[in-house]
């Protein structure tokens, strides 16, 4: 059966992003250049290490994001931004974006097809479930949305990359979000993260 899942990297603080984010720095006050280069690095500078969580993280059929993970534009699409990724997105399959602001689809190189919905985030999942089939939905980030999801119940499976420093500020997972009872799947520890996998308990809530 399809699972709607989550991967997020997060400090040990449980921080997504820091403080002051800017297009500059879309990930603030993040202990390094403000790309995310600290908390990502397990992704790009130890990948081998770390195969088998990259290629969980792209094996979905679909995708959900906020539009703050899209892009630093706000308010109507006043210029062609099409993503921080390039013109071949690492996704390869159909991504629905959070707005408040019609836009139409933006199909990308390599499978990539963006789609901007604009009501609400259990309209997006149902929208992303019929495009995956029988395939896994993935919601994406950031911390905000995810939040969102979490609060209403929608997740099945939790994957949290855990690098060790703090970032004292900024967008954190479970903010907001009522208590969870989580059940550990499993846990393993590398180099420069430690991936922790938690499933949480069907809920009648799930209605999209």
């Amino acid at each position: 059966m399809s699972k709607v899942i989550c991967d997020l990297s997060i400090s040990a603080d449980g921080y997504a992003a820091g403080r002051n984010q800017t297009e500059e720095r879309p990930f603030g006050d993040d202990g390094g250049d403000g790309w995310g280069n600290r908390l990502h690095a397990w992704m790009f500078e130890t990948a081998e290490e770390n195969r088998a969580e990259v290629d969980q993280m792209t094996a979905p059929s679909a995708f959900v994001m906020g539009r703050n993970m899209f892009g630093p534009v706000r308010g109507e699409w006043d210029r062609d931004w099409k993503g921080w990724w390039g013109d071949n997105p690492p996704f390869h399959a159909p991504v629905f974006v959070l707005t408040h602001y019609p836009r139409d689809p933006q199909p990308m190189d390599g499978g990539t097809a963006f789609h901007f919905v604009t009501d609400g985030f259990e309209s997006a999942l149902r929208q992303a479930r019929e495009a995956a089939g029988d395939g896994d939905v993935s919601i994406l980030g950031g911390a905000t949305t995810i939040n969102q999801y979490l609060t209403a119940g929608l997740i099945d499976e939790l994957r949290l990359h855990i690098v060790p420093l703090t970032l004292g500020g900024g967008t954190r997972l479970f903010d907001g979000v009522p208590p969870l009872t989580l059940e550990q799947v499993d846990s393993r520890a590398a180099s420069s993260v430690t991936h922790v996998n938690y499933r949480l308990p069907p809920d009648t809530t799930k209605a999209p």
